[in-house]
């Protein structure tokens, strides 16, 4: 699937894909680093694991689209309990009221990956 963005300048991407100038912050928002890929090559702004699923969550879910619904209800109650996840949450809301910015992620399908629930999460004051 294709960069996804919005006239807010909160865009999710693959990881792999080329960095681009629009990119603005470039985080990237997996608890695993992306294989095949070099800190280098990656041009990240910064590393945000906290935010990611749980390594048990991301397990349960298996990027199985019939699952998203119940993944994405999960997910949001991990950012709520877990204050680690929260503070990284407020973290990257400050990232992006400051100009654009860029969700990466490893996950070849981003219609059904974490990063969609991230972005509407980031989106909401909170």
């Amino acid at each position: 699937m294709a960069t996804k963005s919005s006239a807010d300048g909160l865009r999710i991407r693959r990881v792999y894909e080329a960095p681009e100038p629009s990119d603005g912050t470039r985080v990237l928002v997996d608890r695993l680093w992306p294989r095949g890929l070099s800190k280098e090559d990656a041009h990240l702004t910064e590393w945000c694991k906290a935010v990611a699923p749980s390594t048990d969550l991301r397990r349960w879910y298996r990027h199985e689209p019939e699952r998203f619904a119940e993944f994405a209800d999960r997910y949001r109650e991990e950012l709520a309990r877990d204050a680690d996840a929260g503070e990284a949450l407020h973290h990257l809301r400050e990232l992006a009221h400051d100009g654009p910015m860029t969700l990466l992620t490893a996950t070849k399908d981003l219609s059904y990956g974490h990063v969609q629930i991230l972005l509407e999460e980031i989106r909401t004051a909170g």
